[in-house]
């Protein structure tokens, strides 16, 4: 399984229900990455879309403890089990999740790639991801050369892998 994140220098995702930037470059990483894919989100994640509405070209699973949330084009689960469970006979490969930070820390024990697109600058957070450069669960296996963006900030797209047993 993997995940797929942006974040700034000190691993801040998100700030009063919203990421601090729009970087056009990432967008379109994501969108690679993720389209005809799976993606697991938590439901705030999902209302923070255009209009609340599911991805396209996805198949969107949300968890959440609301058990009266529904949502069209959505799989709704109530737990990480429930959403294991749900993904069961997809390929692994295909599987991302994609936020916020509870859901990365639920299901990051059960992943073996990180794509981390490092913004360079230091923003207001509220919401962190796990410093994978500090872990010794995970190894960076590649890194893009800086380049700046549309929008003049600077990032770094950046490939992680979780270790196995002889590498730790």
């Amino acid at each position: 399984m993997n995940l797929i994140v942006a974040v700034d220098e000190n691993w801040g995702i998100g700030y009063l229900g919203k990421i601090q930037w729009n970087i056009k470059e990432d967008m379109a990483f994501f969108r690679n990455r993720t389209l005809d894919k799976t993606i697991i989100m938590g439901r705030k994640t999902l209302e923070s879309f255009k209009n609340g509405k599911p991805l396209k070209n996805r198949f969107n699973i949300v968890l959440t403890k609301d058990k009266d949330f529904l949502k069209e084009n959505v799989i709704v689960v109530h737990s990480v089990e429930q959403a294991l469970q749900r993904i069961s006979d997809t390929d692994t490969n295909d599987i991302y999740i994609i936020g916020g930070q509870s859901i990365y820390e639920a299901f990051l024990p059960y992943c073996d790639k990180a794509f981390v697109t490092k913004v360079h600058g230091k923003f207001n957070a509220d919401k962190y991801f796990t410093d994978l450069d500090s872990s010794e669960e995970w190894m960076l296996v590649h890194e893009s050369d800086r380049q700046m963006t549309e929008s003049g900030i600077h990032i770094t797209f950046c490939e992680y892998e979780r270790k196995n047993d002889e590498e730790r």
